[in-house]
This record gives C-alpha cells, structure tokens and sequence, in this order.
C-alpha cells in the first residue's frame, strides 16, 4: 500500500516491514549498521567516515534526482513495521528508457529473514507499477552468492558478464548483470 501522493517520495509497506522515502534525519539511526565491515566486501564502497557524512550524503539523495534530471533516485530506510528499529536500506535509479536498477543491504543481525527478499519484492513491483519501468537490474558481484540467489528467487534472470567491472579492495571485481522483466 502506497501513502504518500507523490511516487518518487512513497512510502512501502510489505507484511514485515516499513520502507519510508530515505530524509537526512535517517543518518543517526542508521550510521551504526553502516560501520559494519561484514557489509561491504562485495561493493566498491566502505563504511560512511563519519555521521556526518552520510547525513550530508542523505540530505543530497533527498533530491530524488540525479543532478542532470535524468534520473530518478529513490532511497529508502527500511524498518520492522510496529518497531523502530531499522533492518536494512534499498535505492532504486529510474532511468529514462523504462528501466530501473536496484540494490540494496539488510544490515548483518537482521540477514537470512527474507527482509531482502521482501523488500526488494516490493520495490520491483512499485517500479513497473509506479513508474511504468519495463525492467528493473541489479548489477552483483559475481562472489555475492546471497544476493545472486535472492535475486534469482525473485525471478530475475542474469543476461551478462561483465569482466572486470570494478577494481576495489585490491582485487578485480566481476559482475553479473540481472533482469527482471514485465511478461518474465
């Protein structure tokens, strides 16, 4: 159920969970699961330098757009309904040409609960519905076994390789390309 009038600023709800549009004021909470080494081994990315920077980071996301207007950032801090305490963060980019790509983390006490599989469900959904997007992708490390198998389950289809997509942590990094499309 959507409940808020604009899509690019809607908040989700699944059985479990609560994935409210992602505000500058979601920093505190979250910074602690971001310090979590055991999140990024397969992401270019490490841990936020400090609270104040992600809050930084997080009031620039709250433009819902990318600075040339071509894409549409979504952000969401994703909570157990009925609680406060936050299991995870989801981002989706709307493109253009009727695509959206998706990623995601659950932060490491609340993984292997089928919150992943939850949310990024229902964020596949809202993006072809919402946003009338043909596909939606999400692009994998191709050692991130929980993330290929959750993304499989959800019945998106891996229809690339790509060698040597990124070079992070000392190592070469190769991804797997996804596709969930309308009609699959």
């Amino acid at each position: 159920m959507d409940v808020d009038l604009k899509p690019e600023e809607t908040t989700l709800i699944t059985q479990r969970l609560i994935l409210e549009p992602l505000l500058a004021a979601h920093a505190a909470a979250l910074f602690p699961h971001f310090c979590d080494p055991a999140l990024y081994p397969f992401i270019p990315q490490d841990a936020p330098a400090s609270l104040a920077s992600l809050t930084e980071r997080y009031r620039r996301l709250e433009s819902r757009s990318s600075p040339d207007g071509s894409e549409i950032w979504l952000n969401w801090a994703v909570k157990l309904a009925g609680d406060d305490e936050y299991v995870g963060y989801a981002q989706a980019g709307v493109e253009a040409v009727g695509q959206a790509m998706l990623a995601y983390f659950v932060f490491g006490p609340y993984q292997r609960r089928g919150y992943a599989t939850e949310m990024c469900m229902r964020i596949r959904d809202h993006l072809m519905t919402a946003f009338a997007a043909d596909s939606v992708y999400a692009l994998i490390d191709t050692r991130n076994q929980a993330s290929i198998a959750l993304v499989e389950r959800l019945g998106f289809k891996r229809e690339a390789l790509l060698l040597n997509a990124d070079y992070f942590k000392n190592a070469n990094s190769d991804e797997y390309r996804y596709r969930y499309a309308k009609n699959t």
